[in-house]
């Protein structure tokens, strides 16, 4: 059963996320937060798989508590709701480890959807939200980040296809490789560059300038 946290300050949305939650069959609601600090207590205390987080919140914002949450439990993942679909702190929430974002408007069966793929430890990042999103911040001054060296160039290839959105099977049917081999080029570039997951890989991809907005298809 996948444990989940519901973090909004609006009770209408906590209450409609929890009743959806509730009616799945594999997921259930262990709790409700109302601000980020109550958020990160509760994360502390009843360790949930999947924490959907609002940004937006009183007394500490989501992107704070993201940070906390994923500093200080690493197999708690969290899945940041917005209402818009070009946020810039939605960006820095996945730099604070968030393992993906989705609009509060994605239908109920993408969003129980998205929970149970986040909870196996995969990212999830809605592609046109991306595409905006990265774009926004290419445009921004180079932020000072680690390089590529160590990594192979069968590494970046793999890198790059993840950074477009790629699953490990269309990454190796690409390639042309089995999907063990992929599943290992994965688990290399996620400790060479010291990456939560994957969301943390396609952060550092475009980042790196490995990928760029225009490369994009």
């Amino acid at each position: 059963m996948i444990r989940v946290l519901v973090a909004d300050d609006q009770a209408l949305l906590r209450g409609s996320f929890r009743v959806l939650i509730d009616t799945a069959g594999d997921l259930v609601s262990v709790g409700e937060a109302v601000t980020g600090a109550e958020a990160v207590a509760l994360a502390r205390q009843d360790r949930p798989d999947v924490v959907l987080m609002d940004v937006r919140m009183p007394e500490m914002d989501g992107i704070e508590a993201t940070r906390l949450i994923c500093a200080e439990l690493p197999d708690v993942r969290v899945l940041i709701l917005t209402m818009f679909d070009l946020d810039a702190s939605v960006f820095a929430a996945l730099h604070a480890g968030a393992s993906g974002f989705l609009l509060k408007d994605t239908p109920p069966a993408e969003l129980l959807e998205a929970i149970r793929v986040v909870a196996a430890g995969d990212c999830l990042l809605a592609p046109s939200v991306t595409r905006r999103l990265i774009a926004e911040f290419v445009r921004m001054p180079a932020r000072q980040v680690a390089g590529l060296s160590g990594v192979t160039d069968r590494e970046r290839e793999v890198l790059a296809l993840i950074a477009r959105g790629l699953s490990n099977t269309e990454i190796a049917t690409q390639l042309g490789v089995g999907i063990g081999t992929v599943k290992t080029h994965v688990g290399h570039l996620l400790a060479k560059l010291a990456a939560r997951d994957r969301a943390q890989l396609v952060i550092t991809a475009y980042e790196t300038g490995l990928v760029t907005p225009k490369a994009r298809h």
